[in-house]
């Protein structure tokens, strides 16, 4: 039987109980503030983060897991006898996968298979829950890349934003827009193609972006005895409601707050919704 690892960063917002059972090496990307740097998930929260922001403190940036770390890591395993599965966020998104690529260069090793997830969050969660249950359940190393890119094809995602102003600052989209938006109360609805970030439709207001939210819930056909995921930064009413109405349903539901470097771009109270369709 293969000894697989499976290996994957800090935007794909696993619980430390699924990272636990599945034993998953998560490297963390970087949030920056002014002259501070914090890993990922480790050293600051949301809450801080978006504190300092509205008391007029630096505006936060992030940068990528370098090479030499994945090559650390990857070495680690390799030296154990594990096969290596490194799935990571959309290469359109981050240079985290560049960052892979370079380093299982550094190492000439076939023993190490990178994934591009084309997503983010939501869509590398529910790949890695499936590659972890692939992997209890005794199957092969090619067996579990392919799982996962099966299911990476087969997420299907939508995020509305509360504010378009984070998205701004990050350079996401033109300062215009934003300040239309701002105005009109305008909420985006995002999906991913292709691994990049797309508007699908505009919300004028909350309660509208909750019903298109809810909407795709209802429209999306899931695969038998799947779950969704719903990610949110900072709980808001609009975030319960897609819970509360995906639980109804008698869908399992994993509630997920991202982590600081997604939420440099998504700002406070961000909902999505990702679902495994059939």
């Amino acid at each position: 039987m293969d000894k697989i690892k499976l290996v994957t960063d800090s935007t794909c917002d696993l619980t430390p109980e699924l990272i636990e059972k599945y034993n998953i090496h998560v490297l963390p990307l970087t949030v920056n503030i002014g002259d501070k740097s914090y890993k990922d998930g480790e050293s600051i929260t949301l809450s801080e983060m978006y504190k300092g922001v509205e008391e007029g403190g630096a505006f936060p940036t992030t940068s990528q897991v370098n090479p030499q770390e994945f090559h650390d890591v990857y070495k680690k395993y390799l030296d154990e006898g594990y096969k290596i599965i490194s799935t990571h966020v959309s290469s359109h998104l981050s240079g985290t996968i560049q960052s892979a690529e370079i380093a299982k260069d550094m190492l000439e090793s076939e023993n190490i298979t990178i994934i591009d997830s084309k997503g983010v969050s939501g869509v590398m969660f529910l790949a890695l829950v499936e590659a972890g249950e692939n992997i209890h359940q005794g199957r092969s190393f090619d067996e579990v890349v392919q799982a996962i890119r099966n299911t990476v094809d087969k997420v299907k995602l939508l995020v509305t934003f509360d504010t378009m102003e984070y998205l701004v600052k990050g350079g996401r989209v033109p300062k215009s827009v934003g300040a239309i938006g701002g105005f009109l109360g305008i909420k985006p609805l995002i999906s991913i193609k292709e691994g990049k970030l797309e508007m699908v439709d505009k919300a004028r207001g909350s309660k509208k972006a909750l019903k298109s939210l809810l909407a795709f819930i209802d429209q999306t056909k899931t695969r038998e005895n799947s779950s969704m995921v719903v990610i949110n930064s900072l709980d808001s009413e609009t975030n319960r409601a897609v819970i509360n109405h995906i639980e109804s349903k008698g869908i399992k539901c994993y509630e997920i707050q991202v982590g600081c470097v997604l939420g440099v771009h998504a700002g406070p109270k961000l909902v999505g919704v990702f679902a495994l369709s059939a």
